[in-house]
């Protein structure tokens, strides 16, 4: 974990990872998904997932170095839930040094964010 380009800190490639191979898994507090919201009204950095209509994972208080994963439009890496875990799986070969990014998908920020990830063809907004 360092400083990103990108927004704030970001996660980067220790060593070369293979393209499927899973890179980690995130974790945090259980909540609702009306908690969730809730906690992200008004906030512009909450780290959120929702694993279903009615169950959330909210990573902000997490010690996981995932949680600082950035949103590129061009993204390296995916996020799958499944059984309530959030992992992440490399979507191509990652060299050393690089930054690992996912797309975030829908967010709480409804289109109002301005997305930085500078890849191109970038959507603009998250």
């Amino acid at each position: 974990m360092r400083r990103s380009r990108i927004d704030g800190y970001g996660v980067f490639a220790d060593e070369p990872i293979a393209a499927g191979a899973r890179i980690g898994a995130l974790t945090g507090e259980a909540i609702t998904v009306a908690e969730g919201r809730r906690r992200a009204a008004g906030r512009q950095r909450i780290m959120l997932v929702e694993l279903s209509e009615s169950r959330a994972i909210d990573a902000t208080r997490s010690e996981d170095a995932l949680r600082f994963t950035n949103h590129s439009c061009a993204p390296n890496a995916r996020i799958q839930v499944q059984d309530g875990a959030i992992e992440f799986f490399a979507s191509r070969a990652i060299a050393p040094g690089e930054e690992i990014t996912v797309g975030y998908g829908a967010t709480h920020h409804e289109g109002r964010l301005a997305c930085r990830c500078g890849q191109p063809g970038c959507a603009g907004w998250l």
